[in-house]
């Protein structure tokens, strides 16, 4: 229970995934989300096939219900999948939202996944004689093998790790968040107030398609009122890192080694070349980036990839 709170404490996920409403005490232990009381309510009415709803503080959770909960990562991973094709136009639930809405759109998003790319749609069966499931329903978001299959082909954890002489957008300093763009996946961090060297240390997560291009790194200037101000940005180039694991297998059967390196040059932002590397069984990269676009900054990441077809 202490890494389930710790996955709740988590910016993403004090708010609703649902309807954002602030300080979620309930999950959906299945799907991997964390959801408010009035959404918890129209989860429950979908069926435990589809949504098994837990309290966070009062129920007594099983070893694969929190399992489960810390591999899908949060709200905004689940997300992710889930609203991949969320119309524009579309208005999601906010907390002040009717009851009639809140159930339109959740049961949009989680019984029929109208959201999701339809090749990766699951149809989960309820046995018509018991009322029971036939069959647990196979999750997207909670389930490695079948988005695997399907769609994605890995997971990509990056953790922001700091920055250092960052551009100046207030008076004298800045209050800077890193934003993460893959495909039509975003992250971000949490914002830091007057901070010009900022830490963060947070892990950010993105799933990664089979046809994927760089990631982009921005960092943004948080502003009350006004719109946020850029304050530089590069892309990472990952092809070295997946065709590296790609060619090297099943890191845990490997020992502590290098297996690839993205140089530096004119076409890229790294600040030195940058490692790829099998360390304890995982593969990761550390990487040093010179912000473009921008006067001054550099950012610190070490990523983490999971394929998941090994």
């Amino acid at each position: 229970m202490a890494k389930l709170k710790e996955l709740l404490h988590r910016s993403e996920n004090r708010i609703c995934a649902d309807c954002s409403a602030p300080d979620p005490k309930w999950a959906s232990a299945n799907i991997g989300v964390f959801i408010c009381l009035k959404c918890s309510g129209v989860h429950r009415s979908l069926g435990t096939h589809i949504s098994k709803v837990l309290s966070v503080t009062l129920d007594q959770w099983s070893d694969n219900e929190i399992d489960n909960m810390i591999e899908v990562g949060g709200n905004s991973h689940a997300n992710a999948i889930y609203e991949a094709f969320l119309p524009e136009s579309y208005s999601k639930p906010n907390p002040d939202s009717t009851q009639e809405e809140r159930e339109k759109f959740i049961r949009s998003k989680y019984k029929f996944q109208e959201f999701l790319k339809p090749s990766l749609r699951i149809v989960s069966h309820q046995s018509s004689d018991s009322g029971k499931h036939a069959g647990s329903a196979s999750h997207p978001a909670s389930s490695k093998s079948e988005v695997g299959m399907v769609e994605f082909i890995g997971i990509l954890k990056v953790k922001v790790k700091g920055g250092t002489n960052l551009a100046i957008r207030d008076m004298s300093t800045s209050d800077p968040y890193v934003v993460l763009t893959l495909g039509q996946q975003k992250a971000q961090t949490s914002v830091i107030k007057g901070n010009l060297n900022p830490v963060w240390n947070e892990e950010l997560k993105l799933s990664v398609p089979q046809q994927y291009g760089p990631l982009k790194l921005q960092v943004f200037d948080h502003d009350m009122l006004s719109k946020d101000d850029l304050m530089g940005e590069a892309e990472i180039d990952l092809q070295p890192m997946i065709n590296a694991a790609a060619a090297f297998g099943d890191p845990e059967l490997l020992g502590d080694i290098q297996i690839g390196r993205w140089l530096k040059s004119g076409d890229n932002a790294l600040v030195r070349d940058s490692a790829v590397v099998v360390a304890g069984g995982e593969v990761r990269q550390e990487v040093s980036l010179k912000l473009q676009f921008t006067e001054s900054g550099e950012v610190e990441l070490e990523m983490q990839w999971i394929p998941l077809n090994v």
